[in-house]
């Protein structure tokens, strides 16, 4: 047991912080786990834009993007993400793994979020207070908890859990390859660091 430094956020304050506060501001990188993924606005400029160009003006700088979701992204999401040329040349990656629950936002590997809130409207997003899901997460700069919460993510995103992983017969897009042949197509240990998942159409 040691003492954290972090502050726990619940509902608008969530979006506020993290969204508006850090992820808006991100210098290096931004690192996202989600278990849904929806189309949701974010306030740029005076006005409520989607979340994706939120996305395409950090790429846009150079911010480099990781988006780990276990499902499929909704309808609308994956239609916004079509109309962002930068964003399907790369600028955003994308891979999924039907496992994922953790929810997180680490921004330039040095501030992280953690908690119950998606990347959804409802759960990151803008909504008003009496529409939004009630939703509880901390923040922190604590480099423990950040060291703790990327290898987690690290060891997803590269396909390290795949070798084990039991659900692999319903993974829509395996990131570690079955065969032993095309794991050795793809390199040691047949690990491809950050390769981006197409969305599929």
């Amino acid at each position: 047991m040691r003492t954290l430094q972090a502050e726990l956020l619940q509902g608008r304050a969530l979006y506020r912080e993290v969204v508006l506060g850090k992820l808006a501001h991100a210098r290096e990188s931004v690192w996202i786990a989600t278990a849904n993924v929806k189309a949701m606005f974010v306030e740029q400029g005076g006005q409520f834009a989607p979340v994706l160009d939120l996305f395409d003006a950090l790429a846009a700088r150079g911010v480099a993007l990781r988006l780990l979701h276990a499902e499929l992204p909704s309808r609308p999401f994956r239609a916004a993400f079509d109309s962002h040329e930068r964003l399907v040349r790369g600028g955003l990656d994308l891979k999924v793994c039907p496992r994922v629950h953790f929810k997180t936002v680490v921004v330039d590997q040095a501030w992280a979020y953690v908690g119950s809130a998606n990347l959804t409207g409802a759960g990151l997003g803008a909504k008003g207070e009496d529409t939004r899901n009630f939703e509880l997460g901390f923040v922190t700069e604590d480099f423990d908890v950040i060291d703790r919460v990327t290898a987690l993510y690290e060891s997803v995103w590269s396909g390290a859990e795949c070798r084990s992983c039991r659900l692999r017969s319903i993974c829509p897009d395996p990131i570690l390859p079955a065969s032993l042949r095309e794991a050795k197509k793809r390199g040691p240990e047949g690990i491809q660091l950050g390769k981006a998942r197409r969305l599929r159409r």
